[in-house]
Order: C-alpha cells, then sequence, then structure tokens
C-alpha cells in the first residue's frame, strides 16, 4: 500500500482526565505521541502515524466487533480523493470497542476525529473493512 499518514484530534474538557483521552485512542490505533495544545475552552489532543501499521489495531477492532460492512460505509462516505475523514465515540473507544459517531451532538465528551490521508483511499477502505458478503 501507498504512503499512508493518519491523523487524530479529541478535545479534552475541562472534566475530562488527558490520560483516559490518550488510552481511548490508544485502544483504537495503539502506542502513539501525543501533543497537547491550550484552547479556548480545554485542551486539543493531536496525535499522528505513519504507515499501515499506525491502522493494523483498528483494522483487527472491526474484524473483532463484526462491523466492516457499517465501517465501510462510514469510510466511504468520508472519503475524497486522497484522503478519509471519519468521527469515533471518545467513550466507547475507551472501553476498547469502536463506535463511528458524527462530528456533534452526538458524544457528549465529543469525538475522537480521524483523517487518513493517502494516495489510493478506495484501496485502504477494502483493506481495512473489507466486505463480509
Amino acid at each position: 500500500m501507498d504512503q499512508v499518514e493518519v491523523q487524530i484530534q479529541a478535545d479534552i474538557n475541562p472534566t475530562e482526565d488527558e490520560a483516559k483521552v490518550k488510552r481511548a485512542i490508544e485502544n483504537l490505533f495503539g502506542n502513539l505521541e501525543f501533543e497537547v495544545k491550550p484552547q479556548r475552552r480545554g485542551r486539543l489532543l493531536t496525535a499522528k502515524t505513519r504507515g499501515i501499521d499506525g491502522l493494523t489495531k483498528l483494522y483487527n477492532l472491526l474484524r473483532r466487533e463484526r462491523i466492516r460492512d457499517a465501517a465501510r460505509a462510514v469510510l466511504f462516505g468520508g472519503m475524497s480523493e486522497h484522503a478519509i475523514f471519519f468521527y469515533l465515540n471518545k467513550q466507547v473507544a475507551y472501553s476498547g470497542h469502536v463506535s463511528f459517531s458524527q462530528p456533534i451532538g452526538e458524544s457528549p465528551l465529543g469525538p475522537i476525529q480521524v483523517e487518513i490521508r493517502c494516495d489510493s483511499p478506495r484501496e485502504l477502505v477494502d483493506w481495512l473493512a473489507s466486505r463480509t458478503t
């Protein structure tokens, strides 16, 4: 597969524990280097990873949870020419599961925002969430 760059962002609300937000992201993507920046309200946590290895944990979770078809629909819905955008539920991620989310309103603490940049997003979706039927 070609060059893959994954950027992950999540708000850390004033009521949230930074370590727990990091753990939620690591539960889906493995060990990452994090950067935390102050915002007007709370902080913004960002993490980046390169290569397909950064998606292996998510790949395995989609199979374990048996949600590849749902994942395909979400990933194709967030696909552009050289990127895929999607949101994941932060609380569900903390418990070690995958649940796709809307950008606002669905998760009271806000979602985890994921952007995957690559030359062939369709090929990446076919690998990450292959058809089950």
